[in-house]
């Protein structure tokens, strides 16, 4: 992609945001958990009431960390092949995180995952050109929770080289979670240098942070890990009712998190993301498919431009509990939306119910509406060999284009092929191969990809390090 073609906010209004942002920093401040953070603003030049825990951040020391703060960054594969590009307006996809639930491959009823479904959810997004990274997308429920998330990177790591993006539920876990990532590669020079791993890390709305998380983000810039930083506020429940004044609180609260990271290490990757949602207030429930998730997310990833660095987003998910018409509709608009505004880094195809599930099926569905998002964003082509007049000239009124070679040249290039997930058949072939609808064609889509796609690999003395950590880890929740 070259530019981002759809925005929502004019230059001026972004300054206003973020001017107004600087206030709710310096007058309000936000709550901190935990005594290291707090300490470190205070060194770095913060107002720091260490009785209520809150920290109020001075403009100076705010426009510092942007500047310090790198305008792109790469993740890698972990054989090294493969290269994603934050930054810009390049476009990359990753599945939705740490459902609860799945929907079942069998009965399409929603259940608790076990290691097996979440090891073959990995595997299918290994095989999806659209997929461009691995999340930990579901928690899995035959492990001790305490390790879940240590787990999911084990299960990920022995079935994918795809990058990773991911978060740790403990402190101790982003340590484990460290390690596991240096043996995977050798050695923990490359992790800084070649880094397959980006650390997810979320404030609590409104403007607070956890021991937890703010722990997490200081552990992973001492050890130089790039940081997608998602404050995920509620519009109308932990956030203002007002769009504005939504990216008011959400703008701050990233902001105070990108200060802390800065002072730890000074020119950090840092990922400008969020995980908005909207509270039907009919229904009382937590809406994360709404046209107005879109348009905050548009609206905080211009914000992210005007800064100069990388932008993600939680989008292409649906409140569905199974996969229709609906699906479609809402997960159409978060990819296609979030593609075309040129957001770094969408989260979230394969997800259902209100971020809570996950669907084998959905994600092979959405990898197809990400390839679509993907060929609507490149530019069209204007020069001598695409404007075609000779060629035009040369047919005139009486033939047709179908055997010159420009045409066989060209329409590889023109023209999005899908899989066989979307039907272009005319009736009577349809008919002949089952009158199968999208669904039937996804479950069967997915059922041949996991019998058929080989993942890479690790080396077997490299597996065998990892099985011993993880069994370590085990051993350490007895």
């Amino acid at each position: 992609m070259g530019k981002s073609l759809l925005q929502l906010l004019s230059r001026d209004e972004i300054a206003t945001i973020h001017e107004t942002s600087l206030r709710v920093l310096r007058n309000i401040g936000v709550k901190i958990d935990n005594e290291e953070a707090l300490r470190i603003l205070h060194e770095g030049g913060a107002q720091v009431d260490f009785k209520t825990q809150v920290a109020c951040i001075p403009e100076a020391l705010v426009e510092e960390s942007l500047r310090k703060t790198p305008g792109d960054f790469s993740l890698y594969s972990f054989d090294g092949k493969h290269r994603l590009q934050f930054g810009g307006a390049n476009v990359y996809f990753n599945p939705g995180s740490t459902a609860v639930y799945m929907l079942d491959r069998e009965t399409m009823q929603m259940r608790k995952p076990l290691s097996k479904d979440f090891a073959d959810f990995v595997r299918l997004c290994d095989a999806l050109e659209h997929i461009h990274a691995q999340s930990t997308a579901m928690l899995v429920t035959d492990v001790p929770s305490i390790i879940a998330d240590r787990y999911r990177l084990y299960i990920i790591l022995k079935n994918s080289a795809k990058p990773v993006i991911a978060g740790s539920f403990t402190i101790e876990g982003l340590h484990d979670m460290k390690k596991m990532l240096t043996i995977a590669l050798g050695d923990e020079s490359t992790l800084v240098k070649r880094p397959p791993f980006l650390m997810d890390v979320c404030p609590s709305p409104p403007l607070k942070w956890s021991k937890i998380t703010s722990q997490n983000l200081i552990d992973a810039a001492k050890s130089n890990m790039p940081i997608e930083i998602i404050p995920a506020p509620q519009l109308g429940s932990t956030a203002p009712m007002t769009l504005a004044g939504f990216l008011v609180q959400h703008n701050a609260e990233f902001l105070s998190g990108l200060v802390m990271a800065q002072l730890v290490k000074p020119g950090l990757p840092v990922m400008y993301s969020g995980s908005p949602s909207v509270i039907d207030m009919r229904y009382g429930t937590q809406c994360v498919g709404n046209i107005e998730v879109c348009m905050l997310s548009i609206a905080y990833s211009q914000i992210a431009k005007f800064y100069k660095m990388p932008s993600g987003a939680y989008l292409g998910m649906s409140e569905t509990k199974t996969v229709d018409a609906q699906t479609g509709i809402e997960s159409t608009n978060g990819i296609v939306l979030g593609t075309l505004a040129g957001i770094n880094c969408i989260t979230g195809p394969g997800m259902l119910a209100f971020e809570n599930c996950q669907s084998f099926e959905k994600l092979a569905i959405d990898n197809e509406i990400c390839g679509m998002a993907l060929r609507l964003a490149k530019e069209i082509h204007v020069n001598e060999q695409t404007l075609a007049y000779d060629l035009i000239k040369k047919i005139g009124q009486d033939g047709h284009f179908l055997a010159q070679k420009h045409t066989i040249d060209w329409f590889p290039i023109e023209e999005h092929i899908p899989s066989a997930i979307i039907d272009k058949m005319s009736k009577s072939q349809w008919e002949r191969t089952g009158s199968r609808n999208t669904l039937e064609r996804a479950r069967e889509y997915v059922d041949k990809t996991l019998k058929e796609h080989v993942p890479k690999s690790l080396p077997t003395d490299v597996e065998k390090e990892l099985d011993a950590f993880m069994s370590e880890v085990f051993k350490r929740t007895k």
